[in-house]
């Protein structure tokens, strides 16, 4: 289970180009706070070769360690842009499978809220982004997963300031229901 101190924790998931990176970033301003950064993309961006199966599970222990680090840090409320369950699904996706190791922890770690993104941004191409045409079929597998594993969540819609403002209330609305 993720270990924090007395912190509300909340996820931001989605498929690409959904806007996670600039939320996370929107929401740490707003609270006052750091936010776990997706460690992928600081991973791939040093990569000199395109990613394998066996990069994901070292993806998944860097995106863990930073969590587990940055959660038990100051202040009252934890951000993480992705988790595990985003390196479970793109894994299953990409690979057809999951490393143990990942599955465990995926299973084994609880926020107090996940917001999973919509795709109702429209897609920015990146060098790192793979499937502008699956982002429909992803949403779902998110959708599907996130009701199977039973963790607290809500959909984030909207763009810009709109969509900042759903994840603001959304966080509120469950740290006043968790108090």
């Amino acid at each position: 289970m993720l270990q924090m101190k007395d912190k509300f924790s909340v996820a931001v998931i989605g498929p690409e180009s959904t806007g996670k990176s600039i939320l996370c970033e929107q929401l740490a301003l707003h609270y006052q706070c750091e936010f776990v950064p997706e460690m992928a993309r600081s991973y791939l961006n040093y990569l000199d070769r395109k990613y394998n199966y066996e990069d994901l599970l070292e993806i998944a222990k860097l995106q863990f360690d930073e969590e587990q680090k940055q959660c038990n840090e100051q202040g009252d409320i934890c951000i993480c842009d992705t988790n595990l369950t985003v390196i479970k699904i793109w894994s299953e996706f990409v690979f057809g499978k999951c490393d143990s190791w990942i599955l465990n922890k995926d299973a084994e770690t609880h926020y107090d809220l996940i917001l999973l993104c919509d795709i109702d941004l429209p897609w920015q191409e990146d060098p790192l982004r793979e499937h502008p045409n699956k982002r429909k079929e992803l949403f779902s597998i998110y959708y599907r997963t996130l009701i199977r594993k039973n963790d607290p969540f809500k959909i984030v819609r909207g763009v810009g300031k709109e969509r900042v403002a759903s994840a603001i209330a959304h966080i509120e609305y469950f740290k006043t229901k968790n108090k």
